[in-house]
């Protein structure tokens, strides 16, 4: 087995500057996204979710982005689970992609805001019956004595919505995250890396610029 520290890789693939950018960063992480579904990357849309807790505590945790509309970016999960109650505390979120297979990064800053219920609805209906069920049988990330009461819960909401559909329970939804920064980064040689960021002004327009790496 390596040593950690002589684990290295390095990035030959492509580079970046400020004219393949453009001006409007959510445009280009689409463009980016659809070559990285083009490529196909396992769990694409898989993202590092950061929220801070109470006492400035950080948290991170990867969650799947289910949208991009109206240049915000959203996922779901259970309120109660503790990026839920992170994010009534302090909306300020910070979300990651990594597509190592194409070498890139994408850096998102932003707040979260709960999405309105019709939205949760209509994700929530498309999810397999098992995922519905779910929602409803895991008390996320609360303490539970054992694996069983996963199973016995799972078990009672199987019987209870037997024969009808199974409706979203209000502790499950979702966030949308309204995007203040973008960064993207570019692997390059020689730890060389591109970086370029982009930070929306008080009149919502997007500002551009370099970053050394």
């Amino acid at each position: 087995m390596k040593e950690i520290s002589d684990i290295r890789q390095d990035y030959l693939l492509a580079e970046l500057d400020e004219t393949i950018v453009g001006d409007d960063p959510i445009t280009f992480f689409t463009r980016w996204f659809a070559e990285a579904q083009k490529a196909e990357i396992t769990e694409v849309n898989a993202m590092t979710l950061a929220t801070v807790g109470i006492g400035n505590k950080p948290h991170a945790r990867i969650v799947l982005l289910k949208g991009l509309e109206d240049d915000q970016f959203q996922f779901f999960t259970n309120y109660n689970s503790e990026k839920g109650m992170d994010i009534a505390h302090n909306p300020n979120v910070s979300l990651v992609f990594f597509w190592k297979e194409l070498e890139r990064q994408v850096r998102i800053e932003g707040r979260a805001s709960v999405l309105p219920a019709d939205k949760s609805d209509a994700y929530f209906y498309t999810r397999p019956a098992g995922s519905r069920l779910g929602a409803w049988a895991s008390p996320q990330s609360k303490e539970i004595a054992d694996r069983s009461i996963l199973d016995i819960n799972y078990i009672q909401y199987e019987n209870e919505f037997r024969g009808t559909e199974i409706p979203r329970p209000g502790h499950w939804g979702g966030y949308a995250v309204n995007p203040t920064v973008i960064e993207f980064w570019q692997g390059r040689s020689n730890r060389m890396h591109d970086r370029i960021v982009f930070t929306k002004a008080p009149d919502g327009m997007w500002k551009k610029k370099r970053l050394a790496p």
